[in-house]
Parts: C-alpha cells; structure tokens; sequence
C-alpha cells in the first residue's frame, strides 16, 4: 500500500446520511518544513487516484517534493476512500450515499488541519473534478488558501455537462449484468460503452481529424477507441463510477449551507491568486464558462491550454500541454 488512511470517524453528508468510520485515503510526498509553510493541496478526478496525478509531480517541476509537501487527497467514491466498493453493509454497493464538493473538501480540510496542523496552504491545484474541489477550497477556506490553479475543470457543473453524464450512465447501467449495481462481476459491457461515450467528449474534434492518437503509440482509429478507451474504463468499478458521477453531475461550490446557492457570492469569496487553465477545445468545461466565473473572482486571470487535446490537455499525456500546465504553476507559485 503505497498510501495511508485518515479515520474520520461518522460523517455526517449534506444528504442526510451518515458515513459510519469513514475513510480519507491519501498521499503525501516532499516533507513539511520547520513553519509548516510549503503545502500544495491536489485533489484527485473522476475515476482518478493519487498515482494518477503523479505526472505532474517531480523534481525541477512546480510541484516539486524537494521545496514543496504535496497532499494528494483522494476523493469518496474512488476506491480508495470510502466507496460503494469498501464501504461494509448497508450503505454498499449501489446504496452507497451520495456524496458533495462541499462532503469532499470539508473532509480534506480536516485531514490537513487535524492530522498535519496546517493553517496555510500555498496552493490547491486540480484538474477536471480535482478542479472543481479546488474551486471549493477557495471560497470556503479563503484565509487559508493563498493560490489556486484550477485546470480543465469548473466551479459549477454546466446543464450540457449534466447530459454527457447522463449518456456515461446510461451505458453503464442499460448492461444487464449491472443489475441495479448488485453485480459479483464488473459489467464488462457497460464499462466499454462508457469508454466510446467517453471517447468523443475527452479530446475535440480537431485531435482526431489530426489523428494526434497516432502520438500515443495507437495504429488505428478502433485500435484507440478499444485499447485507450474501452481499457481506461475496464478496471474501474462500475459502482465507484457512479457515485463519482453524482458528485459532478451535481457539482455547485454554492450549494452549500455557507454560500446557500449563490453562485455569485461563491466565487467572490476566493481570495486567493487564481490562475484558470481551461483546455481550449474542452467539450466538458468550455472557455466561455471559465470566463464568466473568472470576471466573479477577485483575483483571478484566465489562461487558456492552447491545443486541440481537449479535456485531456490536464489529463498528462500530451507533453506540450504539460509543460504549459507546469510553466503556470511556477510563475503563480513565484507570485
């Protein structure tokens, strides 16, 4: 187990239910200093664990983990943490109950103050669902958080956002072997048509009439679509996709006992220095919506991914992308 556990004990969820002797799983790399002043918080994705944000972690990088002690959170629902997939009777499986930005980061926040004693973080940086949590850290803890980048990602999930979700989970849940989520055996089909929903929504047009998956070692168009698509989603757990699926179909920094929906008043409370990377042809969270909570924040630039890779610009297999990602961070970071 390359990762630790933070008890959190009963958790009472915006939903109504109590998680009994819940689990925060995460990862820590770098070293707290003396003053406890170098922290970077970067919450996981949907689908995603800490390992999966690792590209963006590494000596001479922005986050590096020889300046700086790097906090990688993993989300409920991820496996991880608790998820329908560990999580004991009753409340397992498909009765695993839903979970919200503001359950999520509430929780991270206690992991940071309770197990580190922390009181500043230098930066909160995710992507996509790891960037609505960041948006989330801003406006809920605006004394504490004094940058955030977040990449690919929104503030509030967009209608259009909500009805890709809806074509992600009808194909999972129409494999009859799903079975209301009481399956022995991961819904192999469902999983792979998640996969080609996925495919025409993670990367723009553009990539593929360029057939940029030539770049990642792919020989045909179905060689693509079945080895990267249908093989990201094949491990995951049909359940854990799910309830992860809920908390960004339902994604609103606003809907939450402090900001009680005002979406405005939500992203004029994030203080901190924010640098907005939205991809340039991202089909999920589109530079337009970014630009309308960038023009609410007080102290925030937008700064697009330039490319044609879409949502996966902040997905770390496209160098180019990577490095603008790593460029912006270091000249906030230096800010």
């Amino acid at each position: 187990m390359d990762y630790e556990v933070f008890d959190l004990g009963n958790v009472l969820l915006q939903c109504g239910a109590t998680l009994r002797d819940a689990k925060l799983a995460y990862k820590t790399y770098g070293k707290l200093n003396a003053d406890k002043s170098n922290v970077i918080v970067y919450p996981t994705w949907y689908s995603g664990q800490h390992y999966d944000n690792e590209w963006l972690i590494g000596k001479g990088m922005a986050l590096d983990p020889e300046k700086y002690f790097i906090i990688v959170p993993n989300m409920f629902g991820n496996g991880l943490s608790s998820s329908p997939s560990n999580t004991p009777e009753p409340y397992n499986k498909s009765r695993f109950p839903n979970v919200t930005l503001f359950d999520n980061v509430t929780n991270q926040h206690r992991l940071v103050t309770e197990k580190f004693g922390i009181s500043k973080i230098k930066l909160v940086v995710g992507w996509s669902m790891g960037a609505q949590q960041t948006n989330q850290w801003g406006c809920l803890y605006p004394e504490m958080v004094e940058r955030i980048a977040p990449f690919c990602g929104s503030a509030k999930t967009a209608p259009h956002n909500f009805v890709f979700l809806e074509g992600v989970k009808a194909a999972l849940t129409n494999d009859v072997a799903w079975n209301q989520g009481w399956y022995d055996v991961n819904p192999h089909k469902g999983l792979r048509g998640v996969g080609r929903v996925y495919a025409g929504w993670g990367m723009s047009q553009a990539f593929y009439m360029q057939e940029e998956w030539r770049k990642l070692g792919y020989t045909s168009l179905e060689d693509f679509l079945v080895a990267f698509w249908e093989g990201f989603f094949l491990v995951k757990d049909a359940n854990n996709l799910l309830a992860m699926l809920w908390s960004w179909q339902y994604g609103d920094i606003s809907a939450n006992p402090v900001f009680k929906g005002d979406f405005k008043k939500a992203l004029g409370a994030i203080q901190a220095k924010a640098y907005v990377m939205p991809g340039e042809r991202d089909l999920y969270f589109p530079v337009a919506d970014n630009a309308i909570e960038v023009s609410n924040m007080p102290n925030a630039e937008l700064r697009p991914i330039p490319g044609v890779w879409g949502h996966f610009a902040g997905g770390g297999v496209h160098e180019e992308d990577t490095k603008f990602i790593d460029k912006n961070l270091k000249e906030l970071l230096a800010s």
